[in-house]
């Protein structure tokens, strides 16, 4: 199947705003270059960055390119079921968020997984930062893969051209200026993001004759609105696949993620975390509602024109076509100078994350002696070093392939969870959790996911493993949330048989309930 049809060249005044745009973000890197000399600065910019851009920060790195490519993508193919995980997301953070925002500002330095560690000893910090890393090795490589495509296409260049150029370039941006300058370019890119966003949906409501009323009627028509199907089945992508998938979402991208972490650590003060964390909440689920309506309003669009469309064009084609075919001159650019920035929102926060990760949880524990000077050069070659492999998953996918991104995705961080949110929650939540129940809990995930994966992925048309009826059948969301209620459930009932451990109750929920209620009656 072709996935991109070919480009036909930008205009000029396109091919200018683009490199306006790519100046910018240099200038603003190097701007802050210059105060890089300490880790805390290049990884938590030392917790002086005003709440409303930490909070935009944190919804440009939410979305990123993903929401910008996929979630047309996946609204033009299907309803708005993607939706979902968005929603419950929001959700269940506007709960916790008061919790775990003062738990990590108060115990932990650079690492959200210190926590993991001062709760249930080191080896629960080295297998939950080491499921980070692998996680975000594969999202930034199909983030790379996703958007060299989508402007190889526009431009009518090799995609690998495109996702090496703009690896590079990320590389250099992160390098350059830390988490402060990361912050800073998040804010300009996110107001991209909207704006591009904004101006798309528009010209498309006015390319259609009857506008948002008639998009509505033949999207409803077609099953393109609504969030179905509702019905209590996780063999099937459903309503409850996607509901449950969101919660576990929510604890593991908020609660251990180090990405997230490390804006809460960049603001002032827990109040200003508090507030920035809200500020990209709150914001989330309108952008991501905005470019999946843009993917049911693309399909009306080519449901009213299929001449513009050839039939070999995947989902995940029909935006960046839509970019390039349709939109004004210097229009395009603007959206593809967006498309460029969502991408650069993500990746180089991504690095600074996993620099941070493999310094802090991994480099610091072998050289216990390091200077902060030696972790700094440390960390900034693991920038290299993670940038070149997430080139090179970017490169394989352009050779196998990879149909549906986000689904990708979420199948990815299914498989790569290792049930995080469950040692998260089953050490906030009980005093009597332990860490040799928590082992155990890990073992039993890891076998389940071994053998989850292996009963449900073929490779040449064969299962990996066939167990007949014992095969695992479920839609592979579920792995994700499967693997947490394993560790949290396991690991409880085995810390049963052995002795209650002397923790530091603040490490638990009531203790930090025990905090507020003290500082109430102060």
């Amino acid at each position: 199947m072709k996935l991109y049809q070919e480009g036909i060249g930008l205009h000029p005044v396109d091919i200018f705003i683009i490199i306006i745009s790519l100046i910018l973000t240099l200038y603003i890197a190097y701007h802050f270059s210059s105060g890089q000399k300490s880790t805390k600065k290049f990884f938590v910019a030392e917790g002086n960055i005003p709440s409303w851009a930490v909070g935009m920060s944190l919804l440009a790195t939410i979305v990123s390119s993903i929401t910008f490519l996929a979630y047309p993508g996946a609204g033009f193919s299907n309803n708005w079921i993607l939706l979902v995980q968005g929603v419950l997301v929001a959700i269940t953070l506007l709960i916790i968020i008061w919790v775990i925002v003062p738990l990590y500002r108060n115990i932990i330095g650079i690492s959200a997984y210190e926590y993991f560690e001062q709760r249930f000893g080191y080896f629960a910090r080295f297998y939950a930062s080491l499921a980070f890393v692998l996680a975000y090795f594969s999202k930034m490589g199909t983030i790379l893969y996703l958007v060299g495509l989508a402007i190889a296409s526009m431009v009518g260049i090799d995609p690998l051209v495109v996702i090496w150029t703009l690896g590079i370039f990320v590389l250099i941006l992160t390098l350059s200026g830390g988490m402060e300058a990361i912050i800073w370019l998040d804010v300009i890119q996110g107001f991209l993001l909207i704006a591009g966003g904004v101006v798309v949906l528009t010209i498309l409501v006015f390319s259609i004759d009857g506008g948002v009323i008639t998009i509505w009627q033949i999207a409803n028509r077609h099953d393109r609105i609504g969030f179905g199907p509702y019905n209590w089945d996780f063999v099937n992508l459903t309503f409850w696949v996607m509901a449950i998938n969101g919660f576990f979402f929510a604890i593991q991208n908020f609660g251990t993620n180090q990405l997230i972490v490390q804006r809460f650590l960049a603001a002032r003060s827990n109040k200003e975390a508090i507030k920035a964390s809200l500020i990209g909440i709150l914001l989330s689920i309108p952008l991501w509602s905005l470019f999946m309506f843009i993917g049911t309003a693309l399909f009306v669009f080519y449901q009213l024109n299929p001449q513009l469309l050839s039939d070999n064009t995947s989902a995940d084609a029909v935006f960046p076509l839509f970019i390039m075919h349709e939109l004004p001159i210097g229009i395009t650019g603007f959206v593809i100078s967006a498309l460029i920035a969502a991408a650069f929102s993500s990746l180089d926060s991504e690095l600074n994350s996993i620099s941070a990760v493999l310094t802090e949880d991994f480099y610091s524990r072998v050289r216990k002696n390091a200077t902060d000077k030696q972790k700094l050069v440390f960390g900034k070659w693991m920038i290299v070093v993670a940038g070149v492999l997430a080139m090179l998953v970017a490169t394989s996918y352009t050779l196998i392939g990879s149909e549906g991104a986000l689904s990708t995705v979420f199948t990815l961080y299914a498989i790569f969870s290792g049930g995080i949110a469950g040692i998260f929650l089953l050490g906030i939540a009980s005093k009597r959790a332990n860490k040799q129940g928590l082992y155990i809990g890990v073992i039993s995930c890891i076998i389940f996911t071994g053998y989850a994966v292996a009963t449900s992925t073929s490779f040449n048309n064969r299962l990996i493993l066939d167990f007949g009826q014992w095969n695992f059948t479920h839609h592979k969301y579920m792995l994700g949330v499967y693997s947490h209620i394993i560790v949290l459930i396991v690991g409880y009932i085995a810390s049963l048989f052995f002795k209650s451990p002397n923790i530091d109750i603040n490490l638990t929920y009531l203790g930090w309930l025990n905090i507020k209620r003290k500082s109430i009656e102060t």
